[in-house]
């Protein structure tokens, strides 16, 4: 069922990535195929960040095509949440250094150190991408039906 607002799905969105914390990641490689890997994003409302490595694959791939899906599932099966975004790499000095405090003061597992990574928020290969949903699937089972148990929001100002 289609669902016109954020706001509509923002409660259970919030819960099952707060609660899920760890998603897979896919992009498409430089030949066209699909790549996924574990990624741990942090959320504000919907805009996801992730502190990763800017000479990574993920990169590479973004480079030539910045859409990315998301699949978070964990423990209930049938209570998967997929997120489709855009992706931009945040250049702000001010903003990286945000996002770097949201890491550090998130409480774990949500939360974590990147130092050990990156030792600190102008650390040349830190790359802060920002992610942009332009459809986000809520999906709960059993339900009466597919469509009662899939709501679907899309932002239709992200491209």
């Amino acid at each position: 069922m289609e669902v016109e607002r954020f706001e509509d799905i923002e409660e259970e969105f919030t819960d099952r990535v707060r609660s899920m914390i760890w998603c897979n990641a896919a992009t498409i490689d430089r030949q066209g195929r699909p790549y996924s890997r574990i990624l741990h994003p942090l959320w504000e409302r919907n805009t996801g960040w992730i502190l990763t490595h800017r000479n990574s694959h993920k990169a590479k791939h973004l480079a030539r095509n910045p859409f990315v899906s998301l699949s978070y599932i964990r423990g209930d099966v049938q209570r998967p949440l997929y997120i489709d975004c855009t992706t931009k790499w945040v250049e702000d000095t001010d903003e990286r250094e945000r996002i770097w405090n949201l890491a550090l003061a998130e409480p774990p597992p949500l939360g974590f150190d990147p130092a050990p990574d990156f030792v600190s928020p102008t650390n040349a290969n830190l790359g802060v991408l920002e992610l942009q949903p332009w459809r986000i699937v809520v999906v709960t089972f059993p339900a009466a039906s597919y469509d009662e148990g899939h709501r679907v929001w899309r932002d239709k100002t992200v491209a």
